[in-house]
C-alpha cells in the first residue's frame, strides 16, 4: 500500500511537472511579425480643394501615398483602401468629419487591422512673394515661392479605440530667384507633381507620418487566425517568425453576433465567444509564419476565428 501510495505521488509530481513545463513559455515574447493598418482617407481642411493628377482630392491621394510608403517599408500590412471605402458606404459613413477614432477603430476591427490612421489637411499650397535685390547696382524683383503642407493625424488602436499617437506633420519648402514658375496646383502626372515645390513639401510630411507609425508598429497584443481547422488539427497563421513555440497553448475566439447602433447603423462590434483551446506541436509551417496546432479542449473550430493568449 505503501509502495502504490509512493508510485501514486510520483506520477502526480511528474505530471505537475509537465503540465509547470508546458506553462512556462514567455508568451511576452509572441509579437506580429508586421502590423496590420488601415489609412482612412485625410480630410482636407485647407480650404483649396486641390486635385490629385489622377483626379482624386489632397486627402485621398495624401492617403494613397502613405499607404504606398508603409508597403514598401516592409514593415507593414496595409489593408485596401477600396476595402475601407466600401466598409464606410455599408456603415452609411462618409469622409466628410464623422469618421471617429470609435468609427475607425470599428472598422479597422472588421477589417482585421490593429492599427487605424485618420487625419486631416490644414495646409496644402503657395505663397508667392516678392522682394528688392540688386545685381551689379542695379535693382531688381527677386521672387519667392514657398509651399506648405500641414497634416494633423492621430494613429489609433483598432483593439481599445485608444488614441496612441497625436501628430502634426508640417513640411515647408522655399524657392528664390530672378524667374520663378508659376505655383502648379494641378498635375498632370506624378512628375509633375515630384518636381514642384508642394509635391516635395507632401512627401516630407508623409515620411513624417510614416515615422511615427513605426514607432508603435508592433505595439498591439498579438493574435492570431486559424487558416484551416479540420478534425483535432487547427493550423494557425503565426509560427516562429512570430515567436510562437511547439507547446505553447492558446485559446480560440469567435465572433458573436455584430451589434449594430439603431441611430447611426454603425456597427459597434461584437463580444467574443470561447471556441476553445489548441496546443502547437509544429511552428515552423510555411517558413514559419504559420502553426499546427492540437486540439486539446472544444470541437466548433472553423477558419477565421481569433487566437489569442488567454
Amino acid at each position: 500500500m505503501q509502495k502504490l501510495t509512493v508510485f501514486i505521488l510520483i506520477l502526480c509530481m511528474v505530471g505537475g511537472s509537465g503540465l509547470l513545463a508546458r506553462d512556462s513559455f514567455d508568451y511576452s515574447q509572441l509579437s506580429n511579425s508586421k502590423s496590420r493598418v488601415a489609412v482612412f482617407s485625410f480630410i482636407d481642411k485647407s480650404g483649396h480643394h486641390y486635385r490629385w493628377w489622377t483626379g482624386q482630392s489632397a486627402g485621398e491621394g495624401m492617403a494613397d501615398m502613405l499607404v504606398t510608403e508603409l508597403v514598401e517599408s516592409g514593415n507593414f500590412i496595409v489593408i485596401e483602401r477600396a476595402q475601407i471605402a466600401a466598409l464606410l458606404g455599408e456603415q452609411a459613413l462618409g469622409q466628410s468629419g464623422m469618421v471617429t477614432a470609435e468609427s475607425a477603430a470599428q472598422v479597422g476591427k472588421l477589417l482585421g487591422a490593429e492599427l487605424a490612421i485618420v487625419g486631416s489637411i490644414t495646409e496644402f499650397g503657395y505663397k508667392k512673394g516678392k522682394t528688392g535685390g540688386r545685381i551689379k547696382g542695379f535693382g531688381v524683383g527677386v521672387r519667392s515661392q514657398e509651399a506648405t503642407v500641414a497634416v494633423d493625424v492621430r494613429i489609433i488602436n483598432v483593439e481599445t479605440s485608444e488614441i496612441l499617437d497625436a501628430k502634426s506633420a508640417r513640411s515647408h519648402k522655399s524657392s528664390k530667384g530672378l524667374s520663378i514658375s508659376t505655383p502648379k496646383v494641378s498635375f498632370g502626372n506624378r512628375n509633375d507633381f515630384d518636381d514642384s515645390l508642394v509635391g516635395k513639401a507632401t512627401r516630407e510630411a508623409i515620411g513624417q507620418i510614416q515615422d511615427a507609425l513605426q514607432a508603435h508598429a508592433g505595439s498591439s497584443s498579438w493574435s492570431a487566425k486559424i487558416i484551416k481547422a479540420s478534425g483535432g488539427t487547427v493550423y494557425i497563421n503565426s509560427g516562429t517568425v512570430s515567436g510562437v513555440q511547439p507547446g505553447m497553448i492558446f485559446t480560440v475566439f469567435s465572433l458573436a453576433d455584430e451589434l449594430i447602433d439603431p441611430d447611426t447603423g454603425l456597427s459597434l462590434g461584437s463580444e467574443e465567444e470561447k471556441v476553445g483551446k489548441i496546443k502547437v506541436i509544429d511552428s515552423s509551417i510555411g517558413d514559419g509564419k504559420a502553426a499546427k496546432c492540437t486540439v486539446i479542449e472544444g470541437t466548433a473550430f472553423d477558419r477565421g476565428q481569433i487566437v489569442r493568449v488567454k
